[in-house]
């Protein structure tokens, strides 16, 4: 009964899917969205923990760039932070004797002028304490202004090494190695103890759980599809062998295009063909570069 069974479905497929590639509407070849993941910063790479055929999971630390100068010159900036602020003028204690001063005069003033009102002072005395009060004063504006622009001018240079910080911590992190995505990794295109530049290509990984097959249509078929439309995808396995997938459409070219050579369309006189994508989800089986068909 089981090898009944097995055999019976086995017709089922060979027939949904066109055996022997009769009834398919279209064909193509699988494929994955691969990200070359290259270097941000220089230095020597001092760890480098992968190989080819690894699934890295988005997130994943996988080595890092010597940062030992990135880091002293980090702490440089740092001092030069610390420096700045201790130069930074105190306003309060720097006008406190002015303003003592012309706390005592405030003082000898009101004393002057009751004995004026008395009688018994001397009104050129009270006018030389009122311009004496006036003249420090103006002393402690002008000492204000100056502590002022001194203290903007430090805030200012201390923004400035704030930046400069900020922009070693970016550097900084990005000597660290993370995967951006979930995937399989299928080059490596370095090593541990190379000396790498920004740009340059560390690795390449690939998303394997969701694969798209891009296949070619005719102008005919255009009228049969519309984004979003689930259709059946078959996976050649060789020797007669073939699988069938639930999938997607998720793209559909604008633009016609001469037949790419080696793909067979359902019309084989059409000159002019249109790409599509179609989603499949990978269930362990499905390679990147295998060759599939499709009914619509």
């Amino acid at each position: 009964m089981k090898t009944y069974f097995s055999l019976l479905l086995t017709a089922v497929c060979l027939a949904s899917c066109g055996e022997g590639g009769k009834g398919f509407d279209a064909t193509g070849a699988f494929e994955a969205t691969e990200v070359v993941v290259s270097s941000e910063v220089s230095g020597r790479i001092m760890e480098f923990n992968i190989q080819e055929g690894n699934h890295l999971e988005a997130g994943a630390y996988v080595g890092y760039i010597d940062s030992t100068q990135l880091y002293l010159r980090k702490m440089q900036l740092k001092a030069g932070l610390k420096a700045v602020d201790i130069r930074k003028p105190d306003i309060h204690k720097q006008i406190a004797v002015l303003e003592q001063q012309i706390a005592i005069a405030r003082s000898e003033q009101q004393r002057m002028t009751n004995l004026v009102q008395a009688k018994a002072g001397n009104q050129k005395q009270l006018d030389d304490i009122v311009n004496n009060i006036y003249l420090l004063q103006k002393q402690i504006d002008a000492q204000r202004s100056a502590l002022d622009k001194t203290s903007e001018s430090a805030e200012a240079e201390a923004e400035s090494l704030l930046y400069q910080i900020m922009q070693l911590d970016d550097q900084l992190q990005k000597c660290r190695f993370i995967n951006p995505l979930t995937g399989v990794v299928l080059v490596k295109y370095t090593e541990a103890g190379e000396v790498s530049t920004p740009g340059r290509p560390l690795y390449k990984i690939a998303d394997t759980g969701l694969l798209y097959l891009r296949a070619y249509i005719t102008a005919a078929q255009l009228s049969q599809l519309k984004q979003g439309q689930a259709v059946r995808v078959c996976a050649d396995y060789g020797s007669d062998e073939q699988r069938e997938y639930p999938g997607t459409l998720t793209w559909i070219s604008a633009k016609a295009e001469f037949t790419p050579k080696g793909i067979q369309t359902k019309d084989e006189r059409s000159n002019l063909v249109y790409a599509i994508k179609i989603a499949v989800e990978n269930d362990g089986y499905l390679k990147i570069g295998q060759y599939g068909e499709v009914n619509f």
